[in-house]
Order: C-alpha cells, then sequence, then structure tokens
C-alpha cells in the first residue's frame, strides 16, 4: 500500500515544499522508495530544487516531477512506498483533490496568528468538504526559542480540533542554506537542527502509520 501524504497551505512561504522534501529524503533514507509529485507548475519549488540536489551530488538521490494534475500524479501512486503530494501555495479545487486523494493531510504553520488562522480557516474547509478531520495535521514551522509562543501556537491549533505533529522547525538560516544546495532540512551541518527536524519527520510517518492501520481495521 502506498503512502500518499498530501502537503497544503493557505498561503506561500509556511514550509509546505520544506516539508514535502524532507519526507521524501526521510522516507528514502529509511529504504523505502518515494517520489514528491510538484503540483505548483508555476513556481516548481521542489522540482527546482531536485536539480540542484543532483547538480552537487547529493545523496541520496530523490525522485520529483512536476504534474499539471492531481489526477495525473496519481498514475504513478503504485510504483512507489510514498508518493508526496505538493500542492499550490492557496486553497483552491486542487487542494481539496489533494486532501481526497491522500490518507495524511500536513498543514505546515508558523506561531503567529497571520499564520495560524489561516491554516485553520483552510482546515475547517476542507472539513466541511467531506475531509475527515483525523486525516488533517499541523506541523510547526519557523518556530522561535520561545517555549511559551510554541505551546500557544500548539494550544491554538488544538482547541480549533486539530492533531499538532511532534517536533518543530526552528527559525535558522543553516536551513537556507542547506536548501540552496539541494539538502534537506534532516541534511544541515548541525546535529541539532537536524535533530528537530527528524522528530517532526518521524511524527508524521508515524501519524501516517496510524491512519493506514485504522483502514485495515
Amino acid at each position: 500500500m502506498t503512502y500518499i501524504i498530501g502537503m497544503v497551505s493557505q498561503k506561500g512561504g509556511v514550509g509546505k515544499s520544506t516539508l514535502a522534501r524532507m519526507m521524501a529524503r526521510e522516507f528514502v533514507s529509511g529504504g523505502m522508495t518515494a517520489k514528491i509529485a510538484d503540483l505548483d507548475t508555476q513556481q516548481q519549488t521542489c522540482t527546482n530544487w531536485a536539480g540542484r540536489r543532483a547538480e552537487s551530488g547529493v545523496k541520496p538521490e530523490l525522485q520529483v516531477q512536476s504534474f499539471a494534475s492531481v489526477k495525473t500524479a496519481l498514475e504513478d501512486a503504485a510504483r512507489f512506498d510514498a508518493l508526496i503530494l505538493d500542492g499550490k501555495p492557496n486553497a483552491s479545487d486542487q487542494t481539496l483533490e489533494i486532501a481526497q486523494a491522500a490518507a495524511l493531510v500536513v498543514i505546515p504553520s508558523g506561531q503567529t496568528i497571520d499564520d495560524l488562522h489561516p491554516g485553520v480557516v483552510l482546515a475547517h474547509s476542507l472539513r466541511k468538504k467531506g475531509i475527515a478531520p483525523e486525516k488533517i495535521a499541523f506541523a510547526m514551522f519557523k518556530t522561535t526559542g520561545s517555549d511559551r509562543e510554541n505551546q500557544a501556537a500548539r494550544q491554538y491549533l488544538v482547541d480549533a480540533g486539530y492533531t499538532v505533529l511532534d517536533g518543530d522547525v526552528p527559525v535558522s538560516t543553516a536551513y537556507g542554506s542547506a536548501s540552496d544546495i539541494g539538502k534537506a532540512i534532516t541534511e544541515t551541518s548541525f546535529r541539532t537542527l537536524n535533530s528537530r527536524a527528524a522528530t517532526l519527520a518521524q511524527s508524521v510517518i508515524d501519524k501516517m502509520a496510524e491512519l493506514q492501520e485504522r483502514q485495515v481495521a
């Protein structure tokens, strides 16, 4: 059975494509086959990143392909253990298609209300259109060093009725530097930063496995 994960957001710049790239790297490093379906044909953030990764000779090699539609991307799903659908950075008909196809929908968010509120609006919109709330999970990105702020942001999402994944990705230029040469955020030069990102990646995998077990049961 193929793990299909949808990465969606209400706005750009919150970490959606960064999360997609991290998950592809972690799946492949764990011995699975994985592919990112880059559905943002205008920006092609993941596709361009994969090109930088190949040019830099970063291993393991990761498969990324641009697709114009979710339907076309799904035709490739059976060939991989995991298919990661990286959607456009705004709520659209495509966002709903991704949510319908995916076993898990991940919405990245920062700590401020400017990020949290749009994410919750998107999640509520998906629920109104028939997406089960247990399929939706939030990932904390661009966090500060304040435990109080982090806990307040998490509580905001929990109060809204959603799962918040363990781990977080703090603000750090090291993550950007890694991306510039085609590395994922678990491949920086700093063990602590890699560990924090890896905790989030493992939480995504655990949540995915939990949902798949429910389906089988």
